[in-house]
């Protein structure tokens, strides 16, 4: 029952780790990956001394450490408010309507965005309302790390509650009516019983979370980005999109590609260490 497992990792994950050589090498499709010849660190000392490496290093983390403080708690608080809930036909109706933009396609999503955010749009109706800029949001570079944000918590929070919401429903209910004898109200019973039995899910969550820090999803951005908007929207994932497919810069794309990796490798490591020595809960 393990071969079909362990062979999809070997085939679409260890086995492709071999093209990472293209990094440090002048790599040509012509010759292959064995006939290019090697080019050491250069590509890797090229896109440090870039101009362009401040800047979408420093979006890349900016745009990461948002989505940490704010579309991470999210789904916790989503799980909270609706394991609260007493009427069941609410409770599946938030639920539901939660959920339903995570199987909407990323197209779909990105293109009501910009109408949403556009001239005339709903959102920049009220943005303006209250003074804002007359001007498209998502061509004011300062708009465009919330609105990408905001968007990822609409689509993201209801789906990413269910662990959570199923991590509620293995707590012993018997610690809350043992709770409710001693007199404490529904704030004391999350903040002493609900929060610490979800604990060491939200720890394994943020170790995963961590180990990613740094892949901010290019598709999105893409489709939402422009040239007016690269000094707050470019990041490491589409700029390597941009010199790999749009420039055949191969080499130096996978360095970049490579980079990225190696930072978040170190992430996953911290994060996983400081949760073991912290509350007894990682992943290895």
């Amino acid at each position: 029952m393990m071969i079909p497992v362990i062979a999809y990792y070997l085939i679409f994950h260890y086995f492709p780790m071999y093209g990472a050589s293209i990094a440090f090498k002048e790599y040509s499709p012509a010759k292959g990956i064995l006939g290019s010849e090697w080019a050491g660190f250069t590509h890797f000392i090229s896109f440090f001394e870039s101009y362009y490496f401040g800047r979408i290093l420093l979006n890349t983390v900016l745009i990461s450490v948002y989505s940490m403080l704010f579309e991470f708690p999210a789904p916790i608080i989503l799980a909270l408010l609706v394991n609260e809930l007493r009427n069941k036909v609410f409770k599946n109706f938030v639920q539901t309507v939660t959920y339903m933009p995570y199987f909407i396609s990323m197209i779909v999503i990105c293109g009501m965005v910009k109408d949403f955010t556009n001239t005339g749009g709903v959102i920049h109706s009220l943005y303006a309302l209250f003074g804002g800029n007359e001007q498209s949001m998502l061509q004011q570079p300062q708009l465009f790390r919330s609105i990408y944000i905001v968007s990822e918590i609409w689509q993201k929070v209801g789906w990413e509650s269910i662990i959570y919401l199923a991590a509620l429903t293995s707590i012993d209910q018997e610690q809350y009516e043992a709770a409710r004898m001693d007199g404490a109200g529904r704030f004391k019973q999350i903040l002493h019983i609900t929060l610490p039995g979800l604990m060491p899910t939200i720890a394994i969550m943020f170790i995963l979370r961590m180990g990613n820090l740094l892949n901010v999803g290019f598709e999105k951005i893409i489709l939402l980005y422009n040239p007016t908007t690269y000094e707050t929207a470019d990041v490491i994932s589409s700029f390597v999109y941009r010199k790999g497919l749009l420039e055949f810069s191969w080499s130096f794309s996978t360095a970049v590609g490579l980079f990225n990796s190696m930072i978040n490798l170190v992430l996953l490591i911290t994060a996983n260490y400081i949760s073991r020595k912290v509350n007894n809960n990682s992943l290895w």
